[in-house]
């Protein structure tokens, strides 16, 4: 994602919008939508919808309703209707798109208790929106010390401030109830304004603050993932990764949302594969299953007594072998079927782009002959007859 504003600078470096994701082009704020129909112009008789979209800070958006009729483009900064006072936001989106969205995200475009669009920002509220920006991290901290002093089970992450600087929203998260009343006091003394709490889960503060994942990306609900499906430790199982908490948590202590977006795939493939609680009669004693590969769809068996010696089976031997054991038979072995049809070693990696090796540096360089062999014939003879002479 990227902007006009974020291009590079002086000697190719980038040089970044500094806004802080509210670029006027919103070309690189979170959870854009692309406007389609701008170029497209309304059929004759047909008045503009008039709805508009405008984003806050952070991912939080809302729709008002642009009773004045005014002409509004995606970047302009709007002072907007609150419960006290006026909010400032950036327009995101207009037109017929904007009832799309709310019919998405469930809100009536025919309430008309919608709240409504005041005017275009002035430099005025521009400058007092910019300046109430910039005491955010100042406050967060101060903050912060306000509530270990009061010994408060809580963390406030994010701090939000009202458009006209009068209210700023203290967002924070606890795992239990918290009592904060004297936190809104000595906050409201030390900061003369009025303070709302908000209490959010620990995704919505990912989602808020933002980072980079263990895939080397942003993280998923801070760039395009809106809604936090429930993800439970089954997802790991069936797609046969080891139960580590370190390893399937992401930033926000829970389990990671992408556990779920292949598990669709492995269920599928999972239907016609035997279970992995199958056993398997045989002459030689009862197999358990140690191992199960899904995409080379391959079990592994073991004997009871012998534990660590395992036999590879594909999933229609092992099929096979249960049609038998149902029948009250049981097989001669599972060297009987690996033998016939045995695993050959499949090179899991070939260099074909030539790549050498990674050590390649760390060896011992040869040394170079330092009598080189005089390649001119000219100068060979003359040096020939100067010794004859």
């Amino acid at each position: 994602m990227g902007c006009s504003s974020c291009s590079n600078g002086k000697d190719g470096q980038p040089r970044g919008c500094k806004n802080n994701g509210t670029c006027g082009t919103d070309g690189c704020n979170k959870l854009t939508v692309f406007d389609w129909l701008s170029n497209m112009s309304l059929p004759n008789g047909q008045t503009p919808f008039d709805c508009v979209e405008v984003r806050f800070k952070n991912s939080r958006k809302e729709f008002f309703r642009n009773t004045d009729k005014l002409s509004l483009v995606i970047g302009d900064v709007v002072a907007t209707q609150a419960k006290s006072g006026h909010d400032v936001g950036i327009v995101t989106l207009t037109g017929e798109l904007v009832k799309v969205q709310m019919k998405r995200k469930k809100v009536d475009y025919g309430d008309k208790g919608l709240p409504r669009i005041y005017r275009k920002a002035t430099q005025r509220d521009i400058d007092i929106w910019q300046k109430c920006r910039n005491k955010e991290e100042e406050i967060k901290k101060r903050s912060r010390e306000i509530a270990i002093s009061l010994k408060l089970e809580m963390k406030l992450s994010d701090v939000e401030f009202q458009g006209d600087g009068s209210k700023a929203t203290f967002y924070y998260t606890a795992e239990d109830r918290v009592d904060f009343r004297q936190l809104i006091k000595d906050m409201a003394k030390a900061f003369s304004i009025r303070i709302e709490m908000r209490q959010i889960g620990y995704r919505q503060e990912a989602q808020r603050l933002g980072g980079i994942g263990s895939c080397g990306r942003e993280l998923c609900c801070s760039t395009w993932l809106t809604d936090f499906r429930s993800v439970s430790t089954a997802s790991a199982r069936y797609q046969q990764l080891a139960l580590n908490p370190q390893k399937l948590a992401g930033q926000c202590g829970k389990l990671k949302c992408c556990l779920n977006y292949e598990l669709d795939m492995y269920l599928e493939a999972l239907k016609d594969f035997p279970s992995s609680d199958s056993k398997l009669q045989t002459e030689k004693g009862m197999a358990y299953c140690q191992k199960v590969d899904i995409f080379k769809e391959t079990l592994w068996f073991s004997y009871r007594n012998d534990a660590s010696n395992w036999h590879a089976l594909k999933k229609e031997q092992v099929q096979e072998i249960l049609e038998i054991n149902k029948k009250d038979k049981k097989i001669e072995s599972l060297e009987y079927y690996t033998s016939d049809t045995a695993l050959d070693d499949q090179v899991t990696f070939e260099n074909v782009v030539g790549q050498d090796s990674l050590t390649r540096f760390d060896r011992p360089k040869r040394k170079r002959n330092k009598k080189r062999k005089n390649k001119n014939p000219r100068k060979k003879n003359q040096n020939n007859s100067v010794r004859n002479a």
